[in-house]
């Protein structure tokens, strides 16, 4: 169940995501918490870096990372406006993260519930707490949107490129 905090925090993420989307870029954005000060910030840049590693959680896991001055960033939580993919399900096992807030949940590639739970799976040596659907609503319509405009894109430019054919 989300708290106040944890809604404070999701805007956050939220504004990321939307900074994100302006950059033409998925929008999914997440910050890491300590000490209820946010220490990381991260949004995806997989598109503009050309890097299927530069996820939203990787970006505000390392920025953390800095602040900490360490790796390991016990006793922190990571709020993201999309479940994580197994890549930063793993990352945020391995960082020690002790919660996990995430808005939409992603049925294609989502670890902590949807297709699986890598977060909390007991074979491992570290297990994230898991608050799932804070903002879903808004998280689930800024990344519908994204990906009908980019298809609506698409399908003008290839209109386009077949009348110039023509």
């Amino acid at each position: 169940m989300s708290t106040p905090r944890d809604q404070l925090f999701m805007e956050q993420a939220i504004e990321l995501a939307l900074h994100a989307q302006q950059e033409g870029e998925i929008p999914v954005g997440a910050v890491v918490v300590y000490q209820d000060e946010v220490i990381g910030r991260g949004w995806n840049r997989s598109i503009s870096c050309h890097d299927a590693s530069h996820h939203a959680e990787i970006m505000a896991l390392r920025e953390a990372g800095q602040v900490l001055k360490n790796y390991r960033l016990i006793d922190t939580t990571l709020y993201v406006t999309l479940e994580p993919c197994p890549m930063c399900a793993g990352a945020m096992v391995h960082a020690r993260v002790a919660k996990l807030v995430y808005g939409a949940s992603d049925p294609k590639t989502g670890a902590a519930g949807s297709v699986f739970n890598l977060v909390a799976e007991p074979c491992l040596n570290h297990q994230l707490e898991i608050v799932g659907g804070v903002e879903q609503e808004r998280c689930s319509t800024l990344l519908s949107e994204f990906f009908r405009n980019r298809r609506k894109a698409i399908r003008s430019a290839k209109k386009l490129k077949s009348s110039q054919q023509g």
